[in-house]
Parts: C-alpha cells; structure tokens; sequence
C-alpha cells in the first residue's frame, strides 16, 4: 500500500516514543507495542544494568524462539492433520463402492 493509506500510531516501548505508520488497525499496532513494551521491561527488570539496545536484543532472541517453537508446532500439526486425511481417504475407499458397483 502506499504511505498515503497509512496512518500514524504513537506507541511507547521501553519508555520511549515512537510514531509507526500502519495500514492496518490502529489498535493492532497499539496491542503489538504493548506487548513488545511488557516483554522489553521485564527484561530490564531482571537485567537492570543492560542499556536498551542489550534489552532490545534479548526480547528479539525470545521472540525468535517463541517463533521457532510455533512453526514446529504447526509442522507437527500439518503432520498430523496430513496423515489423518490420509486415514480418512482410505477409509472413504473402503466404504464407497468403486465405480460401477451397485450398493
């Protein structure tokens, strides 16, 4: 989308400032902030000599290993869901006769 179609969001994180632009709802990006914003000060609460850029690096490592465990969870999901369809479908040939069989 083009910038025109966006509009500014004021958040803060970690105490600081910060005007994002957003096409989606606004109240989407204030949710997101928050929650980066409650991650980044209980960082800071247990690490409170870190500068931000240390604090800001730790939530990032968080966020990707929350990540990688949700996109091991789904893998394992469409696993599942792929070899359940694959019963299912045998199944299915089992019951309906083949073409040309009357019931």
């Amino acid at each position: 989308m083009e910038s025109a179609d966006k509009q500014p969001v004021r958040v803060t994180i970690l105490s600081r400032a910060y005007v994002l632009r957003t096409a989606d709802d606004p109240r989407h990006v204030e949710a997101l902030a928050s929650s980066v914003n409650e991650l980044m000060l209980s960082i800071a609460a247990r690490a409170p000599h870190a500068d931000s850029t240390h604090i800001a690096v730790l939530a990032c490592l968080h966020l990707a290993d929350k990540l990688r465990l949700l996109e091991h969870d789904l893998a394992s999901l469409k696993e599942r869901v792929d070899r359940k369809s694959g019963e299912f479908a045998a199944l299915l040939d089992q019951l309906i006769p083949a073409s040309g069989e009357s019931l």
